[in-house]
C-alpha cells in the first residue's frame, strides 16, 4: 500500500524533473548541449532599461528612495521587455512599497545595488506586513547580485508584540522566477510566496542571526509548482517552511543552518482545516539546527500532510534530527489530545545519515485518535555525537523499514505504541 502510495506521490511530482527525465538525484544536471542550435543569427528581443536613479533615486544610503522606485515601477509595468534596474555600488534606503500587476509581457527587476529597508516603524502604518510586495504579477523576475537588507534589528527586540514586516513577498503570482540575491536581517521572514503557481527560487543567501525571531528563510503558502534549490539559508526559525494549501513542492540543494530546519507545518492551528501534499526534498545539509526535518501540526486541527519524500539528506549535529509532532504548540501549556488532528500519512525518510546533539534522534509523536500511517524509513542512521548511544521515541504511528534504520522505533511500551 506505501510503496503504491509511493508511486503515486513520485507520479504526482513530474515537475521534479529528475525522475521524469531520468536523470540520477544526487548531481546537479549539467546545462548545455552540444547538439543544440548555435543562436548567433537569433533574434534577441530588445530590452527597455529603466533606471531607478532616472526617476530620482540617489541610493546614498540617507535619502528616502521610495517615491523614485514606485514611479520607476509604473514606467516600467506599462513598458514591454522593460528591466528595473537598481545600480550597483549604491543603497537605496526605501520604505514599504507594493509593485502591482498584472504588468507588460517580459518585465524583469534587475537588483545590482543593496535595498535597505526603513527603520521608522511608522513608515510601515499602512501595511505592517510587507516591506517589498510583489503582486498579481505573470511571467516575471527578480534577480541580480544585489542584497535585500531588511533593517531587522529594529523589529526583533519587540518580538510577537507587534505585527512584523514580511521582506519580501509575492502573492498571487504565476511564473516568476527569484534568483541570484542575498537577503539578509530581516524584520521577519526574508521570502514568502503565496497563492502562487509555477515558481522558481534558487541560488539565494539568507542571513539572519540564530537567535533572531521569526526569520524564516523561504515560506511557502498556497502555492503549487514550486522548486526551490541551490539556496544558502541562516536563520532564527525555519530555513524552509512549508504551509497549508501548498502541492508539489521540491526543495534540492540546500544548506540549512543554524536554524529550525526543514518543516511542513504548522497545520491546524484553531481547529482549522489545513492541507499540504506531494513535497520533495532532498540533496540538503543541516548543520547546527534545532531540528532536522520536521511535521508540525496542532490537535483539534483537520486536514491532512501526505505523499512527502526526504532523501539523501545530511544532519551534521542537529538537536531534533526527525520529528513529526501531532501535538505542537507555541504558547505556556501545550494542548490536550483531542478527537481531530491534522492526517499525516506516506512520510518516507531515505538515505537520511549524520548525528544528533541528543541522545533522542529520532521522534514521532503521534495521536491515539488520529495516528500516524504509512511512515517508512530507508537507510536511516543518525548518531549521537561522542556516544553510540541513540534513540526513538515513537508513539501512534504505524512504521516499517527497510535497509538500515538506526535508531529504530521500539516495540514496547511505556511511550512506544508501533503498530504491526
Amino acid at each position: 500500500m506505501f510503496l503504491r502510495s509511493l508511486l503515486i506521490l513520485l507520479l504526482a511530482t513530474c515537475l521534479l524533473s529528475t525522475f521524469c527525465n531520468g536523470k540520477k538525484i544526487g548531481k546537479p544536471i549539467k546545462r548545455g548541449n552540444s547538439s543544440a542550435p548555435k543562436i548567433d543569427n537569433v533574434r534577441k528581443t530588445p530590452q527597455v532599461i529603466i533606471d531607478t536613479q532616472a526617476f530620482g533615486a540617489k541610493g546614498d544610503g540617507l535619502t528616502n528612495d521610495t517615491e523614485a522606485f514606485i514611479k520607476a515601477w509604473k514606467k516600467a509595468c506599462k513598458t514591454e521587455n522593460a528591466v528595473l534596474l537598481v545600480p550597483r555600488h549604491k543603497r537605496y534606503y526605501v520604505g514599504p512599497i507594493k509593485f502591482h500587476g498584472p504588468c507588460k509581457k517580459g518585465l524583469r527587476m534587475m537588483i545590482n545595488g543593496e535595498l535597505r529597508a526603513s527603520k521608522n516603524i511608522s513608515d510601515y502604518e499602512q501595511d505592517r506586513r510587507h516591506w517589498l510586495l510583489f503582486q498579481n504579477m505573470e511571467n516575471f523576475t527578480v534577480e541580480g547580485v544585489g542584497s535585500i537588507d531588511g533593517n531587522g534589528e529594529v523589529w526583533w527586540k519587540y518580538s510577537c508584540k507587534i505585527d512584523k514586516t514580511i521582506a519580501m513577498f509575492f502573492n498571487n503570482c504565476t511564473n516568476v522566477t527569484v534568483r541570484n540575491l542575498e537577503f539578509k536581517n530581516p524584520q521577519k521572514m526574508h521570502l514568502t510566496i503565496s497563492k502562487s503557481e509555477h515558481v522558481e527560487v534558487s541560488r539565494l543567501r539568507l542571513t539572519a542571526p540564530a537567535d533572531s525571531p521569526n526569520t524564516d528563510g523561504i515560506h511557502v503558502s498556497g502555492t503549487k509548482d514550486i522548486d526551490i534549490h541551490h539556496c544558502y539559508i541562516e536563520t532564527g526559525d525555519d530555513c524552509i517552511s512549508i504551509v497549508n494549501g501548498s502541492t508539489n513542492v521540491r526543495a534540492r540543494y540546500i544548506h540549512c543552518g543554524p536554524g529550525h530546519g526543514i518543516s511542513i507545518g504548522s497545520l491546524g492551528k484553531n481547529k482549522e482545516e489545513d492541507v499540504v501534499s506531494n513535497i520533495y526534498v532532498h540533496d540538503a545539509t543541516l548543520r547546527g539546527t534545532t531540528n532536522g526535518l520536521r511535521i508540525k501540526s496542532w490537535q483539534g486541527g483537520r486536514g491532512y500532510a501526505k505523499n512527502i519524500l526526504f532523501q539523501d539528506i545530511e544532519m551534521v549535529n542537529v538537536t531534533n534530527p526527525i520529528i513529526i509532532d501531532q501535538f505542537y504548540y507555541d504558547q505556556e501549556k501545550p494542548c490536550k489530545e483531542q478527537k481531530e488532528a491534522v492526517h499525516v500519512s506516506n512520510i518516507m525518510y531515505k538515505n537520511i545519515k549524520g548525528t544528533s546533539s541528543t541522545h533522542t534522534a529520532v521522534k514521532l509523536n503521534c495521536s491515539k485518535t488520529v495516528p500516524c500511517q504509512g511512515i517508512q524509513m530507508e537507510n536511516v542512521d543518525i548518531r549521537y555525537l561522542g556516544d553510540p548511544t541513540v534513540k526513538a521515541l515513537c508513539a501512534n504511528v504505524k512504521y516499517t523499514t527497510k535497509g538500515v534504520a538506526f535508531p529504530k522505533c521500539p516495540s514496547e511500551r511505556p511511550w512506544a505504541f508501533l503498530w504491526n
